[in-house]
This record gives structure tokens, sequence and C-alpha cells, in this order.
């Protein structure tokens, strides 16, 4: 018998999210390990509002709802407001009841500011790297970086001394053949962006540069940081990063050639890390000598560095790292220290369902 299509303008449901999703979706242990690091920071997050007033976006779903935008790559808060609005899954993930309205993007993007900032993010990272501490290596990392395109465009790279209005309005402003670079020119959209190119042959582009410091072991993030793009950015970062992990023990560090300089080197024997860093020999002799290549772990440090590879594909094609949609160091490295305990986050459900299995 044919079943009639009814139309129904109302509908109760006395199914709750939580029942509705799957017991063997994925979202379910990243969900666990969220709500377990979001209680151990309830204590900072009081101390950040006021005890009177008209009651905000609470924090840990904010936060949550920013983990869900990271995961599924929705490009804008205007969209994820859209999904909570119809999607169940979501809704159960942020911590929301099936007909509770949803907020304004422009609300939402408010608090976001008002919120999350470097400290946030940084004390959200150490408490995921703490549930992954099982995991992590204390001997064997790996040091790079990477170029994030500011949300600027050429036309706003524009020489400093111009007086306002000088340009014309409509940007169609003819910069071809004009030379321009850092210390002349800024952009009027993000001054703190810096026009940079990663290699030679390459566009430059005004760009930010992030710095990660991974883990040997499962390719966990244990550092990051954000920087201003320019040419000794890379090693300063990774010398910083260097001395964090440096202690008693000898450590390694991987890296690309870009690494391999006579004074980087140097710093790090200092620190007492064993330089594995690739050796560039293109027209010059390489600061890494045998006393390092002899020992069998330098090839498996120069395999194991190119994993980094791969966080960074996650960070930009899914984490939206590609090119942010914020301006401003601070903020952009907010977002990329999120996006790497997010994709830590993820990197810990697979390596705990593969100690289960």
């Amino acid at each position: 018998m044919r079943g009639v299509d009814e139309k129904q303008e109302t509908m109760f449901s006395y199914i709750s999210p939580e029942k509705r999703v799957p017991s063997e979706h994925p979202l379910r242990p990243l969900r666990e390990m969220v709500d377990a690091v979001l209680k151990e920071m309830s204590p900072r997050f009081a101390r950040l509002y006021a005890k009177v007033g008209r009651p905000s976006i609470p924090p840990e779903r904010l936060l949550r709802a920013l983990l869900l935008q990271i995961f599924y790559s929705v490009r804008s808060e205007r969209l994820l407001m859209e999904q909570l609005d119809y999607n169940l899954l979501f809704r159960w993930f942020v911590g929301m009841e099936m007909d509770e309205r949803v907020w304004d993007h422009a609300v939402f993007s408010k608090n976001r500011e008002r919120l999350l900032n470097e400290e946030i993010a940084e004390a959200f990272f150490q408490r995921v790297l703490k549930i992954a501490q099982p995991y992590l290596s204390d001997e064997h990392f790996t040091v790079d970086g990477t170029l994030i395109e500011a949300w600027a465009s050429h036309k706003s790279f524009r020489p400093k001394d111009e007086t306002p209005g000088g340009g014309k309005e409509n940007g169609e402003v003819n910069f071809h053949g004009e030379r321009r670079s850092n210390s002349t020119h800024q952009s009027t959209t993000d001054p703190q962006a810096r026009l940079y190119k990663k290699s030679k042959g390459s566009e430059a582009k005004l760009s930010y540069l992030g710095h990660v410091l991974m883990e040997n072991r499962q390719g966990l993030l244990v550092k990051t940081c954000m920087t201003l793009a320019h040419g000794t950015a890379e090693r300063d970062a990774a010398l910083e990063m260097a001395k964090q992990v440096a202690g008693s023990k000898r450590v390694t560090l991987g890296g690309d050639k870009n690494y391999d300089t006579g004074d980087f080197v140097r710093q790090l024997r200092r620190l007492q890390v064993t330089p594995h860093v690739a050796q560039n020999t293109t027209n010059r002799s390489s600061a890494i000598d045998r006393r390092t290549t002899r020992h069998p772990g330098y090839p498996i440090s120069q395999q194991k560095r190119k994993r980094v590879e791969q966080t960074f594909g996650w960070m930009k094609m899914i984490g939206l790292l590609r090119k942010v949609k914020l301006r401003g160091r601070e903020k952009i490295g907010w977002l990329f220290t999120f996006a790497g305990a997010a994709y830590n986050l993820i990197r810990l459900r697979r390596l705990q369902a593969q100690a289960v299995a």
C-alpha cells in the first residue's frame, strides 16, 4: 500500500539529540576530550566575565562551535549559525537544545573576539597536550614554518609616506614596474602583514609565518607560534621553541634545508639539541657534518620530519588557514594555535581507537 505524503507544520519529538547521534560517530570521542579540557578551564573563564550584567554566549559553547567550524571547514560565522539552526549533530556537540534559539552571527563574532586571545588558545592547546601525554616523544622533534596568507590584497600595499586618499578610490592602482619593499610600503588593510615569498621563483604575497614543533613518534604538535614574515623568522622561532624542549637529556631536532646554517646549528648544540636538519650542499658546504649524519637516527629523523607537511596541509585545507579572514598577528596567532589543538584532537581520536583495537 502506498504511503500518504502528509504535510505537517509542527513536530514533537521524544528523542533527545544525545540518542540521535550514533554511538560510533567520530565526534563522540572528540566531545569527551573537549568537555574534559573545558571543565579544567572553567575557573579561567570565570575570571574573564563580570558577575552582573546580561549573560553572554557561554565560553564553552563558543569554543565547541569554533571547533566544529574547523572540523567541518565552515567558511564563515554566518554559515556556522545556519548549520546550528537545523543541524542536530552540531547542536548536540555544542550543547544546545533542539528548540533553542541560535545566536546572531554578529553577536557570535563579537563574543569570539572578546573571549579568544593567545592566552586562552594556548591554555586550550596545553590541556589537549596533557591528554596526549602517553603518546608523546620527549626526545625527537621536528620544526618547520609555513606561509599564512593575510587577508589583504596587493593593491592595499601602499607607500608609507603616501597621503590619505592618494590612491584611486576604486582601487585600480597600477603598481607594475614600481619597486616595493616592506621598508617603504605597508598594507592599509593589515599593517602587520609583510610581503614575503617562501622560495625562489614563487609569488610574493602579503603574509605571516606560522611555526610548529612536532614530536616524531605520532606526529602531534607540541608548540606553535606566529611571527611576522622575514628572512630569519623560521630559524628564530625554531630556537625559541627548541629552548622549551631542551632539558637535562639530549634531544634531536629535524628540519629542512632552510635550517642548515652555521649559526643556527651552533646555537642548537649549545642548547644540548642535536641538529638533524637536511644538508644543503647547493653551491656551498653544509653545517651538518659526519659526526651527525653517521648515526642511524639521522636518516630516521629525515624521514619523520616530512610528516609535518601533513600537519600544514590539514590546517590550511581543513582548518581554514590557507588564507585567514582575520587581521593582525595576535588574532591570527590564536587561530593558528587553536587549529593546532584541533589537529591534535583528530590525531588523538585515531590513536585512542588504535589502542582499543
